[in-house]
């Protein structure tokens, strides 16, 4: 059991009898009253995301979990395929558990929390920035890179991200895959 002092990113919780991961969370002392934790929550089995909020020191039970590394290799409608980098298993997951899912190109290692106590696999966690090319977008005006305007693009997986007008098609740009995002381009 832990409590709400131990909440963070990327726990894993059971919840009205289901299994939670914490995407974002906020301790609040207001001042009158006593404290408590904000919380969003995303099922790892549904994809659906709550929101819920904890007294401070409400007990609550944690899902024990291991990390491994796999590589994504295909997509096969909405199943992704993922082989275990240690052992050669291979797993399938269904898109919706798997945030960022447009940005991984085969060959991505990403690490898989696993529960102990089932061995299924419960999310995906992502790199935190992924280098992917852009294979689509309207040509840049040379001179229009002074303002924060945006154009859409379309990179290598498919994904659609706003750049900056200077991206050209064939540019290698870094995307923040949390935010889904453009952070900035790479030089050849």
């Amino acid at each position: 059991m832990a409590s709400t002092s131990d909440i963070k990113k990327g726990l894993c919780i059971k919840y009205n009898s289901d299994i939670f991961k914490i995407i974002e969370f906020l301790h609040v002392k207001p001042g009158k009253g006593p404290a408590f934790v904000r919380t969003k929550l995303k099922s790892v089995t549904t994809g659906k995301v709550i929101d819920n909020t904890f007294s401070a020191g409400h007990k609550i039970e944690d899902v024990r979990v291991e990390t491994h590394k796999f590589q994504y290799l295909y997509a096969e409608g909405d199943d992704l395929h993922f082989m275990n980098t240690d052992d050669y298993n291979q797993i399938t997951l269904q898109r919706k558990v798997v945030d960022g899912s447009e940005f991984m190109k085969e060959g991505e290692v990403v690490t898989i929390l696993i529960n102990t106590e089932d061995g299924l696999p419960l999310s995906v966690e992502m790199p935190s920035h992924v280098i992917l090319e852009v294979t689509h977008t309207e040509p840049g005006v040379k001179g229009n890179t002074a303002t924060n305007a945006t154009k859409p693009a379309t990179v290598e997986t498919g994904a659609r991200v706003n750049v900056p007008l200077f991206i050209n098609e064939g540019d290698k740009i870094k995307i923040d895959t949390e935010k889904g995002s453009y952070s900035e381009r790479i030089k050849a």
